[in-house]
């Protein structure tokens, strides 16, 4: 276990980009080896904007770490945050106490706050309006989500008292995570459960891009399942009765046009129709 801290605590920025294309394209290959539903759409023309979303947010990450550096570096010094206060414990509870607190803070507490802060949920619909999940959804996020999404982790470094090793830990695993989850795959529906009694499994997660209320506004987790079943957030849809989307903002053209979502959270706020939405939080 040290060696592994030790290595995410100097993890080069060649290793973390290796990590990124290989995951995607493992899951993409996948996809066409057994898919969820058959797509009929041109793969590569539907990924452009997914890819340039996601290298907005490389960006954006990559000048920001070093808030993160910084402040890891200080709730380490000063022994400040939860496992920091807890008492003395083994290295790989410490680690996984870490990884779990960074899940909630960093993840789960980001997304809730996400969709039920109309602002907030306006700059989230650039992830939900993708018609054809798949893995390139992932970091499918609006360069303002990137912010949003920066500023719960770097809370979550903070509270949780997450030294550098365990917070490059979790945003690693955090990133298989979501090309897992978003991934166009069909799992045995047996395997897909039984994994999402611990983690977020892609069936449980398709359900969250269900188009209406209120399977919208479930399953906010981001790799472990804990949190939603915890806060009473955890839904069931049938898989095959998904259909992905938002129902207020149903033009596809637009919602695969770069400009036309980097636009999309200026629009004024639309009133769904599948549902009441929970009062703002």
């Amino acid at each position: 276990m040290e060696a592994l801290i030790q290595y995410f605590e100097t993890i080069p920025s060649s290793h973390r980009s290796l990590l990124l294309v290989l995951g995607i394209s493992f899951f993409w290959l996948l996809e066409g080896t057994v898919p969820l539903f058959r797509f009929r759409y041109k793969k590569w023309r539907h990924a452009l904007p997914n890819f340039f979303f996601t290298f907005s947010t490389i960006v954006i990450n990559f000048a920001l770490a070093f808030l993160l550096l910084k402040t890891s570096d200080w709730v380490a010094d000063q022994q400040f945050g939860i496992i920091n206060w807890l008492p003395t414990m083994p290295l790989w509870l410490y680690i996984l106490l870490g990884v779990l607190l960074l899940d909630f803070f960093g993840a789960y507490l980001a997304h809730y706050v996400e969709h039920n802060v109309k602002p907030l949920w306006m700059i989230h619909l650039v992830h939900h309006t993708d018609h054809e999940v798949d893995t390139t959804t992932a970091n499918r996020h609006h360069p303002l989500e990137s912010l949003i999404r920066f500023t719960f982790t770097l809370l979550g470094v903070f509270l949780v008292g997450a030294p550098i090793g365990i917070v490059m830990l979790y945003q690693s695993l955090s990133l298989i995570a979501t090309q897992f989850t978003h991934a166009n795959i069909r799992l045995p529906r047996k395997i897909d459960r039984i994994i999402s009694y611990f983690l977020v499994s892609p069936d449980m997660h398709k359900v969250h891009h269900h188009f209406v209320l209120p399977y919208t506004d479930s399953n906010y987790g981001n790799i472990f399942s804990i949190w939603d079943r915890m806060f009473g957030t955890y839904m069931e849809l049938d898989r095959e009765s998904i259909v992905y989307g938002v129902d207020t903002f149903p033009d596809k053209q637009e919602n695969g046009s770069i400009m036309g979502l980097l636009k999309q959270p200026f629009h004024k706020y639309r009133k769904p129709t599948g549902g009441e939405r929970p009062s703002q939080g």
